[in-house]
């Protein structure tokens, strides 16, 4: 096969499978009806999720929107994440469609996964094609050559069931040759991109990272992407190069979108006596300037629940109760940093 497909060309070959995935979420829809590297977890059987009681089943609030940088796209506050959870698990396929379908009930248009996040690509597959209009798809590649990033990207599309990507992200950027490999202009990952975005198949580029702030801040100066997934927690500040005070700014001077992710270092800042909850860790992450939306994932649908409406009721943090919070988390920042040793 050569590369790159042109729009018509994937559009003529893919839309009977997304019309048949259409066609099974909107009967699925009819029924009445009585939230990097993924990190091992234990599996829960797929029928748990179903025995477990929803805690509310009506909708919240609206969930407040912001445009993420230059891209002039309205993303809620609060957008699920695809790895670390059913979504990204062998077997846990009832759990992950459960968590999808109440996150479209509850307000939330943001999708972030990745071609190596397990079967998560498909799992919103299932669900999303049925709400592309008003979807905000996000989804990455880990692949630096062009070739490689064209064949990633067309797996991205068959799975999610679209004919285009609205954010493709590199994924984790860490080392200088990262970089510089993509930005090859004629071999490197970025002419995938940038042939993409001729085609209409993606509309903005970006770069995501969880271990080192300089290589973000090299990106961003270096070309011209729309966007940057980084950790942004209340432990970062501790750190030795902590991503708030070194690719912020960069960030904000040059109109790139910034997501944050890690926001509660996977439940690890909610031990005793550091954060009290999810309102304070993402109230900590969506206060800072420059910051635009957070993404994080759900173990069940209970949880999904209670990050929406954490989302949904905040307000931006004074700086007294930043201090307080940074405060709080001086002493544990370390285990709270962990995924910054993933290469």
């Amino acid at each position: 096969m050569t590369w790159p497909y042109t729009r018509r060309d994937f559009i003529l070959t893919s839309l009977a499978a997304a019309g048949s995935v259409m066609g099974a979420a909107a009967c699925r829809n009819n029924v009445p009806e009585p939230d990097e590297p993924v990190q091992p977890q234990t599996a829960q059987p797929a029928q748990a999720e179903a025995a477990q009681p929803i805690v509310n089943r009506t909708p919240v609030a609206a969930m407040p929107t912001r445009s993420l940088g230059r891209t002039q796209l309205q993303i809620p506050l609060l957008g699920l994440g695809g790895s670390a959870s059913p979504l990204s698990r062998a077997g846990d396929e009832a759990a992950a469609i459960a968590i999808i379908e109440r996150a479209w009930e509850l307000g939330v248009r943001y999708f972030d996964t990745a071609a190596n996040y397990g079967p998560s690509e498909e799992r919103l597959g299932q669900v999303l094609p049925a709400h592309r209009l008003e979807a905000v798809l996000a989804t990455k590649t880990s692949q630096r050559d062009r070739d490689g990033a064209w064949r990633e990207l067309e797996r991205s599309l068959q799975r999610l069931q679209t004919d285009h990507i609205d954010l493709w992200q590199f994924h984790a950027l860490t080392y200088d040759w990262d970089l510089d490999t993509l930005l090859q202009p004629q071999q490197g990952a970025i002419k995938a991109a940038q042939e993409a975005q001729e085609q209409g198949i993606v509309r903005f580029v970006g770069v995501t990272g969880h271990h080192n702030p300089n290589i973000i801040v090299r990106a961003i100066q270096q070309y011209p992407f729309d966007a940057a997934l980084i950790p942004i927690n209340a432990a970062d500040r501790h750190t030795p190069q902590p991503f708030i005070s070194n690719v912020l700014p960069v960030a904000q001077a040059n109109s790139v979108g910034i997501v944050a992710m890690k926001v509660p270092a996977y439940g690890r800042l909610f031990k005793p006596g550091v954060l009290t909850g999810m309102p304070e860790a993402i109230g900590y992450s969506l206060s800072q300037a420059g910051v635009h939306s957070c993404i994080i994932a759900a173990e069940t649908v209970a949880q999904l629940e209670e990050n929406v409406a954490a989302a949904v009721s905040f307000e931006p943090l004074t700086a007294s109760a930043i201090a307080d919070i940074e405060q709080r988390t001086a002493a544990v920042w370390q285990e709270n940093s962990f995924f910054r040793n993933w290469a």
